[in-house]
C-alpha cells in the first residue's frame, strides 16, 4: 500500500531525480519506464503531479452512437474510488491524427472536484488559461479550439501514451521535465532515500559553483559523490550482485 504520507515525499522531488532515484533499484532497463518528448508540461511553472493512473480512450472524429458529447465522463470520475490513490487521468487519443481536444476547463474542473492530481493525453488539449487558473497540470503534445464529438470509450484499460504502455493504477509523476512511471514495490523505499541522493548531487553542484574551482576538486567532488550514491544503491539494489 503507498500511503499518502509517500506521495507527499515524492512531491519533494522533480521528476529527473525520481527517474535517477529507481536507477539505483536496477528494476527495469534505464530506456524504459517514462514518456517521450510527444507529451509536454502545458505548465511547466506547476509543481510535481503524483497519482495512480485512471487510464481511458477517447475519439472525437465522428458522433458517439449513443449518448451525447462528454458521454462516459461520470462513469470515469465514478471510478476513480477503485484506485489506489488520487487519480491522474490518462487519455489516449483514438483519432489519427488527432481531431480535436481530449480535455478543457469543464472536464478538467470535473476530474480536480473528484481528487484528480492531472491529465495526460496522447492527444490535444484546449482551454489553457482556464485550466491553468484552476492550477491543474495537463501534458500534452499540442492543442485545438475546438472539442468535436468527445466521447471516452473504454476505461481501466492499457494505453499507450508518449510510446510507453500505461496500466490502470500505474503510480505517475510527472512535472516540467516529462512524465514518468514508478514500480509500486520500490515507492515507499524510493521517497525516502530521496534526500540523501540530492544531498549526494549537492556535493559536485558545490565543488563546481565554489570560487576557483579546479578539476582536482571537482574530481575529489565527483569520487565523494559517488561513494554516497554507492552505498545507496548497495541498500536498495534488487538485483544482488
Amino acid at each position: 500500500m503507498i500511503t499518502p504520507h509517500t506521495l507527499e515525499k515524492l512531491r519533494k522531488f522533480d521528476t529527473p531525480t525520481i527517474c535517477n532515484l529507481i536507477e539505483l533499484f536496477d528494476v527495469r532497463p534505464r530506456n524504459v519506464g517514462y514518456m517521450d518528448q510527444r507529451i509536454q508540461a502545458c505548465f511547466p511553472e506547476m509543481p510535481p503531479m503524483v497519482g495512480f493512473a485512471a487510464t481511458a480512450t477517447h475519439r472525437a472524429s465522428a458522433p458517439p452512437r449513443k449518448g451525447d458529447s462528454y458521454a462516459g465522463l461520470d462513469a470515469q470520475v465514478a471510478r476513480f474510488a477503485e484506485l489506489s490513490g488520487p487519480a491522474v487521468v490518462v487519455f489516449q487519443d483514438l483519432d489519427q491524427p488527432t481531431s480535436a481536444a481530449n480535455f478543457g476547463e469543464v472536464m478538467c474542473s470535473v476530474y480536480q472536484a473528484f481528487g484528480a492530481q492531472g491529465l495526460i493525453t496522447s492527444g490535444a488539449g484546449r482551454d489553457l488559461d482556464q485550466v491553468r487558473r484552476i492550477g491543474f497540470p495537463v501534458f500534452t503534445g499540442g492543442t485545438i479550439c475546438s472539442h468535436g464529438y468527445t466521447h471516452i470509450l473504454q476505461l481501466h484499460i492499457p494505453v499507450h501514451v508518449g510510446g510507453i504502455a500505461i496500466y490502470p493504477d500505474d503510480l505517475l509523476h510527472g512535472d516540467c521535465n516529462g512524465v514518468t512511471t514508478i514500480p509500486h514495490d520500490i515507492t515507499a523505499e524510493l521517497a525516502d532515500i530521496g534526500d540523501e541522493f540530492v544531498t549526494a548531487e549537492g556535493i559536485v553542484i558545490s565543488a563546481v559553483r565554489a570560487p576557483g574551482v579546479t578539476v582536482q576538486r571537482l574530481a575529489a567532488a565527483r569520487a565523494e559523490m559517488a561513494d554516497v550514491v554507492g552505498k545507496l544503491r548497495a541498500r536498495v539494489l534488487r538485483t544482488k550482485q
